[in-house]
């Protein structure tokens, strides 16, 4: 029998090489992808047997690559475990439960004996998909996503502004400490 194909796509190279230790090798062959963008191509290329999603991910989230296989009847059906180690940033965005949109959701960091039988239940729900299936991502209007966009951007601009004033504080403090350890240290020398 043939090894099936398993696409890991998660940033972390620990994760990756952690799924492949508790997957039997002679059962399967790990696929992996570092960011979103590699990800979907190799989703693309490969056909994985089953797909491991990162929520979070750069170049192109784990979110991202989730719309992107909703909108695809045939990418939609491949078992998915979606995997995050922050359930609230996945929560905010896909509403639970997950079985209703045929993924299973996995909290890392997890154990093989939490992967196994997420890995069944992803095989179990995307049997039961209906095949012309479609899931659309989110019933709101072009105008509601664009303003929920405009004020998640917002929100994340005066984070970062805050952010930046928190750190100038710091490091305006630690220059007057490096002064004062450097006025500190002419003085010994004289």
């Amino acid at each position: 029998m043939a090894a099936r194909k398993i696409l890991v796509i998660d940033d972390s190279r620990v994760i990756r090489n952690m799924v492949r230790d508790m997957l039997p090798p002679a059962n399967f062959e790990v696929l992996e992808a570092a960011d979103g963008i590699k990800g979907l191509e190799m989703i693309q290329q490969e056909k994985p047997w089953m797909i491991m999603l990162d929520f979070l991910l750069p170049k192109m989230s784990g979110f991202e690559v989730y719309e992107a296989l909703q909108q695809s009847p045939d990418l939609s059906r491949i078992p998915l475990v979606l995997m995050s180690g922050r359930k609230e940033e996945v929560t905010s965005k896909i509403g639970e439960p997950f079985e209703d949109k045929y993924f299973v959701f996995i909290e890392k960091p997890f154990e093989q004996k939490e992967l196994i039988p997420a890995i069944k239940r992803a095989m179990a729900l995307a049997e039961k998909r209906p095949r012309s299936s479609i899931m659309p991502i989110a019933p709101t209007t072009e105008n509601s996503v664009s303003t929920r966009s405009d004020d998640a951007l917002v929100k994340r601009i005066e984070e970062l502004e805050a952010k930046q004033k928190l750190l100038e504080q710091q490091m305006a403090s630690q220059q007057k400490q490096f002064q004062q350890l450097v006025d500190f240290i002419k003085k010994k020398i004289k």
